[in-house]
């Protein structure tokens, strides 16, 4: 500062005295503390490290949204946090449907929860690529009055599947540089990776929660004593059976500690659910218990998450029970044009629509717990194409399918599980 203030004056002397000499000596001087200066200001290093500063910033700003998934309150949260960060006019995130967050200029003509409508963010979700479009043609939006002449829309990848995009609008295309698309591109990374992370710490958590019911729901008094009786019973009409049940009982605490955590093979968790319901026709008699099965050769080797059939299984002797009638139980895995399925079907009560319709939603008690549990890991496990159907008739059954994919994307076991069941 003292030195342009020196050159400063240094001009001034010069042009009241009509020095010419001093005159360019002073010019070529500021001109060089200008040339400093500019290259102090924009030196790469420096800009740079602001913008990893900035981007730091957001991290920790939007990995409290993110923690819980995108929903609606969080994508607009994090909207607002990505808008100041960027020269763009509007931000968006759509989930691969409607849109789930805005911030910025025209928000009365991007209402949240709205259907996606423009073709780039649905090549973006298709393709998988950043789309940079420079027209408001480009951009695709059907008979909308808008300012917007420019935008970027880049794909939101989870475990290598687009799950939604993150969407930035320019009111000129001279704003988007190759700056705002690498920073564009890694805004979608970070909240990518974000919830990863959070998706990761929500499946402990349920993975924690699953070993915590397993374990209550397993070894809760009624079914300890009732168990424990039913074998007690067989001691002196049926000795043989009590001491196959007994085996059966112990064989079936130890895989419930050693492995409701893990990952195991569908040949492991049918096993374990035909331990557990060998346990209530023993109680409950043959006559009023029943299953069969039926899996596709090659499909017991697929892994699954433990305590996926089960539990639904449990569910079915639990509530699907009839006083006047009894109940049977089939278990089948198939596939579908390549799709891996697995029926869990019952002749039992059944539940009314109402009842039907509330048991994949967050509960605290019944049926749903379960059923709400395995949708989430099994989602969780294989992805966004795997889901849980529900199909109910009161007096009829139930019907409880669960689609895991493709079978050549699914994880197969290279070894024999026989003696390991």
């Amino acid at each position: 500062m003292v030195t342009a203030f020196l050159a400063v004056m240094a001009l001034i002397v010069a042009l009241t005295r009509g020095s010419w000499v001093v005159l360019a000596i002073c010019v070529l001087g500021i001109i060089g503390l200008l040339a400093i200066l500019i290259r102090h200001t924009i030196n790469p290093d420096r800009l740079r490290a602001r913008q990893s500063q900035r981007m730091l910033n957001i991290a920790t700003s939007t990995l409290t949204h993110v923690r819980s998934g995108l929903n609606f309150e969080s994508s607009e949260a994090v909207c607002r946090l990505i808008l100041p960060a960027t020269s763009a006019n509007a931000v968006a995130i759509t989930d691969d449907k409607i849109i789930l967050g805005y911030a910025g200029l025209e928000k009365e003509n991007h209402e949240i929860g709205s259907p996606i409508r423009t073709r780039a963010t649905m090549s973006a979700l298709k393709d998988n690529n950043m789309q940079v479009l420079t027209s408001q043609e480009d951009i695709g939006f059907a008979d909308l009055d808008t300012s917007f002449r420019a935008a970027i829309v880049v794909p939101i990848v989870l475990k290598e599947e687009v799950v939604g995009t993150l969407k930035f609008y320019y009111r000129s295309a001279k704003k988007i540089d190759a700056t705002e698309q690498a920073v564009a591109s890694g805004l979608s990374s970070l909240l990518a990776m974000q919830l990863g992370l959070s998706e990761l710490e929500y499946q402990r958590e349920l993975a924690t929660k699953m070993e915590l019911k397993a374990l209550q729901a397993q070894i809760k008094p009624h079914f300890l004593f009732n168990t424990i009786n039913t074998i007690a019973s067989f001691i002196r009409t049926d000795p043989a059976r009590a001491r196959i049940l007994l085996r059966e009982f112990a064989t079936f605490y130890r895989r419930t500690l050693e492995g409701s955590m893990d990952e195991i093979s569908l040949e492991q968790e049918y096993h374990q659910t035909m331990r557990y319901l060998g346990f209530e026709i023993a109680r409950f008699g043959a006559d009023r218990v029943s299953m069969s099965s039926d899996i596709e050769p090659g499909l017991e080797k697929i892994r699954v998450p433990a305590f996926i059939i089960q539990p639904i299984v449990e569910n079915a002797v639990g509530h699907g029970l009839r006083e006047d009638a009894p109940l049977h139980i089939e278990i089948r895995a198939y596939t579908v044009d390549g799709e891996v399925i697995i029926d869990i079907i019952d002749d039992g009560r059944g539940m009314s629509e109402t009842t039907r319709e509330s048991t994949l939603r967050a509960s605290r008690k019944g049926a749903g717990v379960a059923l709400k549990n395995v949708d989430d890991r099994l989602r969780g496990f294989f992805g966004r194409q795997a889901c849980l159907e529900i199909r109910s008739e009161l007096g009829v059954g139930t019907k409880v399918s669960m689609k895991l994919g493709p079978i050549s994307e699914l994880k197969v076991d290279e070894y024999d599980q026989s003696n390991n069941s």
